[in-house]
């Protein structure tokens, strides 16, 4: 017996039957995320149903010298959950579970495995709604693994803003709570800023305690044109600087909304565009809308166009949020790269001109994207991973708007982390701080068993 089957045996042990598997296809299709880098498949999958779970198969992970590597719906951008150590992979999808509305509190209690669109429809009951929005509708444990952010970030903030407490398992097995219900502590460490963002390298998610905030009681929404991207970014600034509490505002460029357009089959002005949502009581409201319309039209707006309609509105987002899938759509056969940096607000035009003027120059295919309230934007870029001199462009391109940004005081990543594909410019981002990072890796994780070769860490000395 090989040591993949006595790991078996050994799970048999502790776990249902259903919830061991080395079916090829499920190995498949954990062997990879929605990104371009490289597959490797896990030796087995576990499919745990309580908290018990994860600790036994954490433990039986360290009897073997197994990684284990935490998976959510695969739907990374930077190869996070791919496990390139073989081992054990934890799929989250059976601790699905809503555990506890504390609607007078403002705050829920899930399990990891529960996704965005699952736990808005079950606060929807209570006129709650949870606020961080990635687009995908990822889990809540997969999202707090990267802290996620997306469209309305600039409201609410990220997900690391919305987590009150998490459980997690740690590399011994042991299990810790990193916070409390309360609303704010001066009381140790921040363990909750700890664990949001490290990408499973550090311990494994089982629980979340998480902010929630009322449905607003009137939303509406508008899609504003300009003649540059400049024009645009500049109205956006003016906005934040004015005061105006936008919950939304998305910068969509030319090339974008010609694919927008293609594939949701609308008829949007094909110019630099924002598409704006506003959340508040209906007077407050009509005065912010007053009030932007002013603002945009000091900057060059040619058209903007208001909706109040919830239909006219879920299709606007719903052209944003699928721009990666129109792209995708449009290439037959290419492979998608998301890029993802962030700057400072004030750099953003820069920013953004920067990245068209090298995709134009290398002749690459692709569109930028932008959550421009909070400085993050992306390429939408489409490549042949069968031309490796396309894929050497890709990289190129990628490499240069990093360096751009960490040259203007910006980081490598907003929003989708570091996974594998970030983890070059580590160093650069961080200098000596990245050394602190990995003392705290390794005093957490000494063995290096936790989503090995991703974010600081590689297993050396295991290999």
């Amino acid at each position: 017996m090989n040591t993949t089957e006595s790991l078996y045996e050994e799970l048999r042990q502790s776990l249902k039957d259903h919830q061991i598997s080395n079916n090829e296809t499920l190995i498949e299709q954990h062997s990879h995320d929605e990104s371009y880098h490289h597959p490797s498949a896990p030796d087995l999958i576990v499919f745990p149903e309580s908290t018990a779970d994860v600790e036994a198969v954490v433990k039986i992970a360290n009897a073997y010298d197994k990684p284990v590597v935490p998976y959510g719906l695969g739907t990374s951008l930077e190869g996070h959950i791919i496990p390139y150590d073989h081992g054990i992979t934890i799929d989250f999808s059976q601790m699905d579970r809503v555990l506890e509305v504390r609607e007078n509190d403002f705050l829920v209690k899930v399990q990891p495995g529960v996704t965005r669109s699952q736990l808005n429809k079950e606060l929807k009951k209570y006129g709650l709604f949870f606020s961080v929005d990635p687009g995908a509708d990822a889990t809540l444990g997969g999202m707090a693994a990267t802290n996620a952010s997306g469209t309305t970030s600039v409201k609410y903030g990220v997900m690391r803003d919305q987590v009150r407490d998490l459980e997690i398992v740690l590399a011994d097995g042991e299990v810790i709570h990193t916070g409390n219900l309360a609303q704010k502590s001066s009381s140790g460490y921040n363990l909750n800023s700890l664990f949001v963002g490290s990408e499973g390298t550090l311990g494994c998610i089982t629980e979340l305690t998480l902010r929630v905030y009322g449905i607003p009681e009137h939303v509406t929404a508008a899609r504003a044109s300009f003649p540059t991207v400049d024009d645009a970014v500049e109205a956006v600034v003016s906005i934040l600087q004015a005061g105006v509490p936008i919950a939304r505002v998305e910068l969509v460029d030319e090339p974008s909304m010609k694919q927008a357009n293609l594939f949701s089959e609308t008829h949007y002005k094909e110019q630099p565009t924002l598409f704006l949502e506003f959340h508040g009581n209906e007077p407050g409201l009509k005065h912010d809308v007053e009030f932007t319309q002013e603002i945009v039209q000091d900057h060059q707006c040619e058209e903007i166009y208001f909706e109040d309609d919830n239909a006219a509105r879920n299709q606007l987002w719903e052209a944003r949020h699928n721009l990666a899938h129109a792209f995708v759509h449009g290439h037959p056969g290419k492979k998608l790269m998301v890029t993802d940096v962030c700057v400072p607000i004030s750099e953003l035009a820069g920013a953004i001109k920067h990245a068209r003027e090298k995709v134009n120059e290398l002749a690459l295919n692709g569109g930028i994207v932008g959550h421009v309230g909070d400085g993050n934007y992306h390429i939408l870029l489409m490549m042949d991973m069968e031309d490796p001199e396309e894929l050497n462009k890709s990289e190129q391109l990628n490499e240069q708007i990093v360096e751009y940004a960490l040259a203007r005081g910006g980081t490598c990543t907003g929003e989708h982390g570091v996974g594998i594909g970030k983890m070059k410019y580590q160093e650069k981002e961080h200098g000596s701080a990245l050394h602190v990072m990995e003392k705290i890796k390794r005093a957490l994780d000494p063995n290096g068993r936790f989503n090995p070769y991703k974010l600081v860490h590689q297993r050396e000395e295991n290999e």
